[in-house]
């Protein structure tokens, strides 16, 4: 998934301070920057936990598909009509093997408008500034732990690459050049790298999904957001708690780790509106206070 400059991430706060975290404003960007970054940033991009739980997804998904590269597959892109609630799949026959990966976040960690948007105390998602990244940012990206090793292995064992993101369109030469910055080269626009607007108009993923089912057995798939996955998880009307009930149904479980992969992103997602009322059970909540 893709969101560039982070929007505030008030269920990140630490408990005692959450009711101050969704109170205060961010700075200005003229203000004096914070003398650390959030507690987000630290762990998504400090943390060895999450480190380790990228690389150890890339690794399992790496190790399914050179088990799923020959023989008798399903896609794992949900078939026409169906949904996350009720999923449905269709044999592939002898189609070419492909795998499909969204980039940011996913095998691209963009640390440079990561850094620009943490000294800035992490303001609102400002599409302007995240188009001027998506042009210039190529340099000062780095990969997720576990995501070259991963293709490099996937690409060995015979099956075509992926990449299915809502960088712009307009973007396409820039973010070859950023996946080739970390060992990642040969994405292709139009054939192998699908941006916004090139099947569809919107940031819809949907419609590019179809479209490469169309053309290969996807075997498998990686993101960071749901929405990675199946464009029903973004729907608006879906609030926070049916949309992670939705992801545990027991007709999706099956799928995870088992051609869908999820890569750990505690930046931005889904569940950014989430309050208190959808984290917190009323029958759960502790306090030592009378």
């Amino acid at each position: 998934m893709m969101r560039g400059a982070l929007a505030r991430s008030p269920v990140l706060c630490g408990a005692l301070a959450l009711a101050a975290c969704a109170a205060t404003p961010p700075p200005a960007a003229s203000e004096t920057a914070p003398a650390q970054p959030g507690r987000q940033y630290r762990w998504q991009l400090g943390s060895g936990e999450a480190a380790v739980l990228s690389a150890q997804a890339h690794r399992a998904m790496a190790t399914f598909v050179a088990a799923h590269a020959r023989g008798p597959a399903n896609s794992v892109v949900l078939a026409p009509g169906s949904t996350p609630a009720a999923p449905r799949f269709e044999a592939c026959g002898a189609g070419p093997r492909a795998v499909v990966y969204d980039i940011d976040e996913t095998v691209l960690l963009n640390t440079g408008a990561n850094y620009d948007s943490a000294r800035r105390g992490d303001p609102p998602f400002d599409p302007a500034r995240w188009a001027k990244w998506e042009q210039g940012g190529a340099a000062k990206v780095e990969a997720v732990p576990g995501a070259v090793d991963a293709i490099a292995a996937i690409r060995a064992a015979g099956v075509t690459v992926i990449f299915n993101s809502n960088r712009d369109r307009a973007a396409a030469a820039p973010t070859v050049a950023a996946l080739a910055s970390v060992g990642i080269a040969g994405a292709v626009p139009g054939d192998t790298l699908l941006l916004k607007g090139d099947v569809a108009p919107g940031s819809a993923k949907d419609p590019r999904r179809a479209a490469l089912a169309a053309r290969y057995c996807v075997i498998a798939m990686a993101g960071d957001n749901l929405g990675d996955f199946a464009d029903a998880f973004n729907d608006k009307a879906l609030s926070t708690p049916p949309r992670r009930s939705l992801a545990q149904s027991p007709a999706l479980v099956p799928l995870w780790g088992n051609g869908w992969f999820l890569i750990p992103n505690a930046l931005y997602g889904g569940w950014e509106g989430a309050n208190f009322d959808d984290i917190f059970p009323a029958d759960k909540r502790w306090s030592p206070e009378p």
